[in-house]
């Protein structure tokens, strides 16, 4: 018991439905465009892998956002940006490792526009240049100016650029909470172990339904 009052004392978050009460809490929105999500984009012609999943998603995705804007919650949008000038050195190094000359997510591009999702036109984007958000971006500032203690991530691809944004955002200080109908990947066995990385270690796991029921305005 003496454990439990000092982490009370400490401000802590100590249970779920804390670490998702609206008045803290933010939407992020990864990734959500077509070169991830559609036939025909990158990840189906390039990578030669199947988009569907990530794609179908939308349809939760979206249910997500339209919660968190009937409670107030923020929906802060990732995007990304893989011109290759701007990427780090070590993913141009993989890229050129696999003879992959294509450009992912180009400015102007097809490839590049949401999919199946929108942002409002007062909610921030902010463009990354790698898999993680906030490497050189002004993500943590957006969320600091709002008094966001904890992140709901939403969209793609799970073991990519949702885990590797999710990493630092533990490491920052922020709690980390996964709708797991909400994420999405080519990769499902690659998908289920982020899932249980999170689970274990970086934050909660739960459902589009759950988070619904946490954000419903009090009766």
């Amino acid at each position: 018991m003496g454990g439990l009052r000092m982490s009370n004392e400490q401000g802590l978050l100590l249970d779920l439905p804390a670490r998702m009460a609206p008045g803290h809490t933010a939407l992020l929105v990864v990734d959500m465009q077509n070169d991830f999500c559609g036939a025909g984009g990158y990840i189906d012609k390039v990578i030669g892998k199947d988009p569907a999943a990530c794609s179908a998603v939308a349809v939760q995705v979206n249910r997500l956002v339209d919660a968190a804007r009937a409670r107030g919650v923020p929906v802060v949008w990732l995007r990304a940006n893989y011109a290759n000038a701007s990427l780090p050195e070590s993913m141009r190094a993989k890229l050129a490792e696999r003879k992959i000359n294509d450009v992912c997510c180009a400015p102007g591009t097809w490839g590049y526009e949401w999919h199946g999702v929108q942002p409002a036109p007062d909610e921030p984007v902010v463009d990354k240049t790698c898999y993680d958000g906030f490497v050189a971006t002004p993500l943590e500032s957006e969320l600091r100016k709002k008094g966001i203690r904890s992140i709901v991530f939403a969209g793609v691809q799970t073991n990519v650029c949702v885990e590797a944004t999710l990493r630092h955002a533990h490491a920052l200080g922020f709690y980390c909470v996964v709708p797991q109908d909400c994420v999405a990947s080519h990769t499902p066995p690659a998908h289920e172990a982020t899932l249980n990385n999170v689970r274990f270690l970086f934050g909660d796991v739960t459902t589009l339904d759950d988070v619904i029921k946490a954000w419903a305005p009090a009766k």
